[in-house]
């Protein structure tokens, strides 16, 4: 069976009404417009051209968005900055460590994201250095992981 994967882009055609409906009034004009562009994105809302190979098959093509917020058009751009990367990176464990906004403080983000997002980071940074600078917490940490 060849199942299509899900892409972001339907999840924003199928969800679009109802996500425009709750957040249209707090989004950017650019953040409406990174919407668009992924929904758009490689459809015949965009045009496109036909691609004739030289045994005569044709094949339609839509044109891609090029916008960074795409996930399509970037993918390609992330696997070569990804392989770059790679080769930078030291032989030692990394941690993702994820910091969020409650829900009332990220509707804020969306309409005031630099003076929000300077504070969360501000926070961010002081958090982290805070805990790497108290062996008892980090200590818990080189515990789980004995290849520190």
């Amino acid at each position: 069976m060849n199942e299509r994967r899900l892409e972001l882009a339907d999840v924003f055609r199928t969800h679009q009404t109802d996500f425009l409906t709750q957040w249209e009034s707090v989004l950017s004009p650019s953040q409406k417009k990174a919407l668009r562009d992924i929904r758009d994105c490689r459809t015949a809302a965009l045009g496109g051209h036909v691609e004739e190979y030289d045994c005569g098959h044709r094949v339609i093509l839509y044109n891609s968005c090029r916008s960074r917020c795409c996930p399509k058009c970037q993918a390609m751009a992330r696997a070569a900055w990804l392989a770059a990367t790679e080769k930078e990176l030291l032989p030692v464990p990394y941690f993702h460590v994820v910091f969020t906004l409650p829900q009332q403080i990220g509707r804020l983000a969306l309409q005031n994201p630099r003076p929000i997002y300077a504070i969360l980071f501000r926070a961010v940074s002081e958090t982290l250095l805070t805990i790497a600078a108290d062996p008892k917490r980090l200590a818990g940490v080189y515990s789980e992981h004995p290849g520190f």
